[in-house]
């Protein structure tokens, strides 16, 4: 006969809940060193929230990685296009002065 505990599952679900919608901050440092002078460091910062929440704070970094967006690519192509036309006008520029 299995046991049920409704009563854990709800709780869980509620910690899960709150996590996400107010989000989580873990941060640490390892720092290793041999007498007295510090060899490396090394910064832990993990955030788990949702991804309406960490819009709000400002984390979007998924939006603009071309390998994680197809709108981020898109962007990626005009501004390639923006700089061949600004190469193009600095070409130019140049051949003027040179040719005066």
């Amino acid at each position: 006969m299995a046991v049920q505990h409704p009563a854990e599952s709800s709780t869980i679900v509620d910690v899960l809940e709150k996590i996400l919608d107010k989000g989580v901050v873990i941060a640490g440092d390892i720092t290793v060193g041999i007498a007295d002078v510090e060899l490396l460091t090394i910064k832990i910062r993990l955030i788990v929230a949702s991804v309406d929440k960490a819009k709000e704070i400002g984390m979007d970094w998924w939006e603009n990685d071309p390998y994680l967006s197809s709108k981020a690519s898109e962007g990626n192509r005009t501004l390639e296009e923006e700089n061949k036309e600004l190469m193009e006008r600095i070409r130019l520029l140049e051949e003027n002065v040179g040719s005066k």
